[in-house]
């Protein structure tokens, strides 16, 4: 009874340390039977099943009371007949060296009677077997017995896997074959089976030196077999495969087809799935392909649900002489994945259907992307591509510049207007429209403007420095379709009607045209329509900081019921930041007087718009076909007119050309 005053903490004893054959021994002490009960720890396992077979009927005649208690007095204890109270004797005595954690305390619960450090050696003995798998992990010497190991390269992603592997190989010494070389995160992973290259890739830990002088961390631990040793092809499967592979094989081009390989014909009557996105499948077919075509030149993995190239890794060693390779309509969501076959030397890739080609702004970007990684491509997704210029020759691996040759990038040319007719017109009435543009008063352009013309505004939103190029003044009308998206703010933004034209041009800011910097070109010409864009520089002269901006204004006209003018029914401008060369080369030239040409132009035009003005008032026909006439007949007046009243007489004219 004297024991149970004991507090709750010492009620342990030093014999926690014995085994379950020590504690099976009847409750003899620790000294009188050392030897026998280390001889027995050896069968711990049988005594440990009599151990439970009879703690359930000393837990039955325990209390039923729940939650912890103490354990029963001593001489209770020594009247029971359980061999196994011995044990609780012990464990009454108090030991310091034990963690606070670790102190043992009896749990009653519906009549059972369980001792917590005896659930606690359970799990001790479950981490122990557990920790055998960690092999090296725990223990300096690796066991020579036949297993596999997994081997971890810290940062292994940095190094090129030829060069890791044959530095390895040198260090160690050994014939390294490593299985399932694959990369997870930053590291590089791989698994060998001989004990004898483990051992040794443990012992180089931290004994190579990369380029940068940094020790490379070799972890090498115990392991399963690997994935694809575990889930390897039965024979009939890989016969199978070859098989399918003879048959899509053409010997003569070297090249193989392996589309939507998943529903051949002879795979399915086989009961055989071949899924090329499993690392099994996959690699069974790269070791197909080394074994037997290593010459192939062209591969057609399309339609696989491929989306990782981890396993097809390989294939750079196993057909380096690949030329084509076609990857289209798979599961391949980034660019990176490319980084593992980049080794190839393709001529020829096919990306397209992959979610990758979703992410990128462009085709600039994505074939800059492409190119970094193979940059002697010379056709993308079926289209040519020319030769890139590579930035820096000594850049491993060399990164392109997707720059086209010269014969693809043509220097600007210039204005293009169709004809000398189409020139003087154009030119002349762009001289007229914008002189009275920069004059201040607006109002004035009335004339130019179509009753039901409509006019918007668009700019771009790429500002360099916001402070210097404010843009503020044209926010408030900018239609640009590609930042607005509600239908109805946009018919809101385009000005329609000459009124409404001239007082929204009027509200922009007061500017000066660089004339020297207008490129014109003429889009289109009928008898009745004209359209023409004209791109060039103006600078803001109400505005402190004299901005300067760049411009395209798409013009589309009729013409004016006298035919001497052009009349504008649409006006789409679209302002922008210059950018610095504009800047640089904006108003540096002098404006040049009128060359003789320009003026003898201009004359021609005027002129002829006073011929038709004449030969429409003479003839009785509409300003349209007296041009016509006289276009006819080299704007000879009198020949016209012989000409119409020939035709006249003849009643070949029809009734249209009379039409005002």
């Amino acid at each position: 009874m004297a024991d149970q005053g004991k507090p709750e903490g010492k009620s342990r004893g030093k014999s926690e340390n014995k085994s379950y054959g020590e504690l099976g021994a009847g409750g003899s002490s620790c000294s009188e039977n050392s030897s026998a009960q280390r001889l027995k720890k050896s069968r711990g396992g049988s005594l440990r099943r009599k151990y439970h077979s009879e703690s359930k009927s000393s837990s039955s005649s325990s209390s039923g009371s729940r939650g912890y208690s103490q354990g029963p007095p001593r001489s209770a204890r020594e009247d029971r007949d359980d061999p196994f109270e011995g044990q609780e004797a012990s464990r009454a005595r108090y030991s310091p060296h034990r963690s606070r954690i670790e102190r043992g305390k009896w749990w009653e619960r519906g009549g059972s009677r369980i001792h917590a450090t005896v659930k606690r050696r359970e799990r001790e003995k479950e981490r122990e077997r557990h920790s055998l798998d960690r092999g090296v992990a725990l223990s300096n010497q690796i066991p020579l017995s036949k297993q596999w190991f997994k081997v971890t390269i810290s940062n292994g992603r940095n190094y090129d896997k030829t060069w890791l592997l044959s530095t390895l190989r040198g260090k160690c010494n050994v014939a390294l074959n490593p299985v399932d070389f694959h990369y997870d995160d930053k590291k590089a992973l791989f698994f060998v089976e001989d004990p004898h290259i483990a051992s040794a890739l443990k012992a180089a830990d931290h004994n190579i030196v990369d380029g940068d002088n940094r020790r490379i961390s070799i972890v090498v631990n115990t392991s399963s077999p690997p994935y694809s040793v575990q889930n390897e092809l039965k024979p009939e499967q890989l016969e199978q495969l070859k098989i399918v592979m003879s048959k899509r094989y053409d010997n003569a081009k070297k090249t193989l087809s392996l589309k939507g390989l998943r529903s051949e014909p002879d795979l399915m009557i086989q009961c055989i799935d071949i899924v090329l996105n499993r690392k099994n499948y996959m690699t069974a077919l790269v070791q197909i392909i080394g074994e037997n075509i290593p010459e192939l030149l062209s591969l057609n993995l399309s339609n696989n649900r491929i989306y990782k190239l981890d396993d097809f890794a390989d294939i750079v060693h196993k057909a380096p002489n690949l030329r084509s390779l076609n990857l289209s309509c798979n599961e391949l969501k980034s660019e990176r994945e490319l980084d593992k076959v980049k080794e190839l030397k393709l001529d020829e890739l096919w990306l397209v259907g992959n979610p990758l080609c979703k992410s990128f702004r462009n085709r600039a970007s994505y074939l800059t992307a492409i190119r970094e990684r193979f940059p002697k491509l010379l056709r993308l997704d079926g289209h040519d591509l020319a030769p890139s210029v590579a930035l820096n020759a000594q850049t491993r691996p060399p990164v392109a510049l997707n720059v086209e040759m010269p014969a693809l990038l043509p220097a600007c040319k210039g204005s293009f207007f169709g004809s000398e007719t189409l020139k003087g017109m154009v030119t002349y009435f762009l001289q007229q429209y914008f002189s009275v543009y920069d004059s201040g008063d607006r109002q004035g352009l009335l004339d130019a403007y179509h009753e039901e013309a409509c006019c918007s505004l668009s700019i771009s939103a790429n500002i360099q420095n916001p402070s210097q190029y404010n843009m503020s003044e044209y926010v408030k009308d900018n239609r640009n379709v590609k930042k607005v998206k509600d239908p109805g703010l946009r018919f809101h933004l385009l000005k329609h009607s000459r009124l409404a034209v001239i007082t929204f041009i009027n509200e922009l800011p007061k500017t000066q045209h660089d004339m020297s910097s207008f490129v014109v070109d003429v889009c289109a010409q009928t008898e009745t329509l004209l359209c023409f864009s004209v791109h060039g520089l103006f600078k803001e002269v109400e505005e402190k900081s004299n901005a300067i901006r760049a411009f395209t204004r798409m013009f589309i006209a009729v013409p004016s019921n006298n035919a001497t003018r052009m009349c504008m029914v649409n006006d789409e401008l679209f302002v922008r930041n210059a950018n610095p060369e504009e800047i640089h080369r904006a108003f540096a030239a002098v404006p040049a007087p009128p060359t003789s040409s320009f003026i003898s132009m201009v004359n021609i035009f005027q002129e002829q718009q006073s011929i038709i003005q004449l030969f429409s008032t003479q003839s009785g026909m509409n300003l349209e076909w007296s041009k016509k006439c006289l276009q006819d007949n080299n704007w000879d007046f009198p020949r016209a007119a012989q000409i119409f009243t020939q035709l006249k007489v003849e009643g070949k004219i029809p009734a249209v050309a009379f039409q005002k």
